[in-house]
């Protein structure tokens, strides 16, 4: 059963293939040599879209966008993701590494910053549509999209999987 932005977590997400592990590791490559840059890009659109996820974010939670836009936190901040989503994708072909990257991203999420996993979802789509505008030459075909949103996909399966591990709906009602 999958109730408002959550992953349903009895069907598997789309498994990559090989073909599609390629297209993400060679699309990925200009945008991390961007990183700050790109990464900026993310978190200015998501926090200008979805101005709730700054309550997670002590460093950066009162500033305005153009503030934001000139903090070194939100820089630091933003090549801490992109850093995050280059391991991902440096580990597609090692199921186990992978699997540890979702661990630890997952468990600090839920358990230190208890970050609703509702934001897994949003953030993901937020870094397809900026990398589509900011790097169109890569990500502008369909197909080369429809390959990253494979990867999200198994993404916020994994961090929904790593949430209910860790028992997250405990956790956000102890919290409260």
């Amino acid at each position: 059963m999958e109730r408002d932005g959550e992953v349903d977590l009895t069907k598997s997400p789309e498994t990559l293939t090989e073909d599609d592990v390629c297209v993400i590791q060679d699309t990925w490559r200009p945008v991390f040599e961007n990183r700050e840059n790109a990464g900026v890009a993310v978190l200015i659109r998501f926090f200008s879209n979805f101005p709730l996820a700054k309550q997670y974010f002590d460093k950066f939670r009162d500033m305005h966008l153009e503030e934001m836009k000139q903090s070194v936190p939100l820089k630091k901040h933003a090549v801490r993701v992109m850093t995050g989503i280059n391991t991902m994708v440096e580990s597609l072909r090692d199921e186990e590494k992978l699997d540890g990257v979702f661990r630890q991203m997952g468990k600090s999420h839920a358990l230190k910053h208890k970050v609703d996993p509702v934001y897994f979802k949003i953030l993901a789509d937020v870094i397809l549509e900026v990398l589509v505008e900011t790097f169109p030459q890569g990500f502008s075909p369909a197909s080369v999209q429809s390959t990253w949103s494979k990867l999200m996909g198994v993404l916020c399966w994994q961090m929904n999987k790593v949430y209910a591990e860790v028992d997250w709906e405990s956790i956000k009602t102890s919290a409260k």
